[in-house]
């Protein structure tokens, strides 16, 4: 696919006609405007997730792999997680990603509006975790190289910085180099964001359990 090659900006209707063979003209028979063709690419890409039935499991494992399937899509499809959702294409794929998602809460005790809080709480922080680990693959493509590679470069202008003005940020990020052998680890960031997700939605949970 196009946007799966070459990202989001490549996708125009000129270069997805060439791609095609077809005169520019011809794509608007089929959609309006590259915008309703973005619509149509996000929900054929929400059919295509794989859905197989839930063990039974405690939600809160249902919940992960929720996270799991979707952290799936956006590295299988990086454009999808730069779209915005908040008026999501009312396709099929959406509407069966919805449903068998909020089937995931299913035994939490959360009520309606919550369950529908609580996927959406869970699934942007998904979307944002995925544009950070897409970025620092981008980075490295482009020619950046590894976070190695970055801090031999930068290295003689962060030298000429006296850190000793900035104790805790010394301290601290010279730890956290040292624990993830990077400046950023996406995926770290991504791992330690699930579990402060789930911790959250755990909480919410117990809290309508005494509710009840």
């Amino acid at each position: 696919m196009l946007a799966d090659a070459d990202g989001l900006t490549a996708l125009t209707m000129r270069r997805l006609a060439e791609r095609l063979d077809v005169r520019p003209m011809s794509l608007y028979t089929y959609v309006p405007g590259r915008a309703e063709l973005l619509d149509l690419m996000l929900d054929d890409a929400y059919a295509a997730m794989p859905r197989p039935p839930f063990a039974d499991v405690p939600w809160q494992q249902r919940v992960r792999a929720i996270a799991a399937g979707n952290l799936d899509l956006f590295e299988r499809h990086p454009w999808a997680a730069e779209l915005s959702t908040q008026r999501p294409p009312l396709g099929p794929g959406q509407m069966v990603k919805y449903d068998y998602e909020l089937s995931a809460f299913t035994g939490s005790g959360l009520d309606d509006v919550a369950t529908d809080d609580a996927l959406t709480y869970l699934l942007g922080f998904v979307r944002n975790a995925s544009r950070d680990i897409h970025s620092a693959r981008a980075n490295e493509r482009a020619g950046g190289g590894d976070d190695q590679q970055w801090w031999d470069a930068v290295e003689p202008l962060f030298s000429q910085i006296d850190t000793s003005a900035y104790p805790l940020a010394e301290r601290i990020g010279a730890a956290a180099g040292a624990a993830h052998a990077s400046a950023h680890d996406a995926h770290h960031a991504y791992r330690f964001g699930l579990e402060r997700t789930m911790d959250a939605l755990e909480q919410l949970a117990a809290r309508a359990a005494e509710n009840s």
